[in-house]
């Protein structure tokens, strides 16, 4: 039977490199984008190496968009056996500088738009009596930091929302996996909001000392090759665990969090950010 997956935010990196690891891996796949325009080069690479991949237009910001492109999903292929949940933005500033606005803005891209994805692609799953679905988190929704609030918050409640829905959806055969990255060699600074601050001039120092060290560590960070590859193993196991790390940064925040006290590891982070 054909195995048909559908990926979020996939006109660049980590969609970009999961579409086409799943469509060489035996998927048709739905690599979904607000711009189809950017898909021309999945397409090329499609035709070239004769795998299946289908650009298709989702705004996840839009429920209509979301409701027309899973329709359309279904319609044409009568299932969906694998979700990835990867389409989001990065919204930088100390909280006292974003707006309540800008804090809605970011939990609906990077939120309540996987919450109304997974409600319309459920009931397709329940009905199959199978299913996985991958939500594309990070390894900063298990650490807070310093000038992210609002995008840290966003993974915090996406931890929280898959481990629950391992159980909600567990019972159905349907199988729940979050991916915690590090940082990776992509294009997200491209597309992060930053405010300057109109609090406290400590707080832009703080925000743009972060972002700063971010930048650099993009340098050595983590191809988003080997995030599609992490989720390619992570779908072939035999039991799919709750989450999966991926980056050599992001073991070594977790190992050392694990290591320690929470008072413990916020002093080492303090002393990591902030180095006298």
């Amino acid at each position: 039977m054909e195995k048909i997956a559908l990926v979020t935010g996939s006109s660049s990196g980590i969609g970009f490199e999961t579409s086409l690891a799943l469509a060489r891996d035996g998927y048709y796949t739905f690599a979904s984008m607000r711009d189809i325009t950017k898909g021309t080069t999945l397409k090329e690479i499609a035709k070239k190496e004769d795998i299946s991949i289908e650009v298709i237009e989702m705004d996840v910001d839009k429920e209509e968009s979301i409701k027309s492109a899973i329709e359309k999903i279904f319609v044409d292929k009568k299932r969906l056996d694998l979700l990835v949940n990867n389409a989001g933005y990065g919204q930088f500033g100390c909280t006292e500088d974003v707006t309540i606005e800008e804090f809605r803005e970011q939990f609906d891209t990077n939120f309540f738009s996987i919450v109304k994805i997974i409600q319309e692609v459920a009931p397709i799953m329940r009905k199959q009596k199978s299913g996985i679905i991958v939500n594309v988190g990070s390894i900063v929704g298990r650490m807070g930091l310093p000038g992210s609030s609002a995008y840290i918050s966003t993974k915090f409640a996406l931890e929280g929302l898959s481990e629950c829905l391992r159980y909600e959806l567990g019972m159905f055969g349907i199988k729940i996996t979050i991916i915690e990255p590090g940082v990776i060699k992509t294009n997200f600074f491209d597309s992060m909001r930053i405010p300057h601050s109109k609090t406290d001039p400590k707080y832009q120092e703080i925000t743009e000392h972060i972002l700063n060290g971010l930048k650099m560590m993009v340098e050595m960070g983590t191809d988003p090759s080997q995030v599609a590859q992490s989720i390619i193993n992570a779908i072939h196991d035999k039991e799919i665990l709750p989450r999966y790390v991926v980056g050599s940064d992001a073991l070594m925040f977790i190992e050392a969090k694990k290591a320690k006290t929470d008072l413990e590891f916020e002093r080492y982070m303090s002393k990591e950010l902030f180095p006298s």
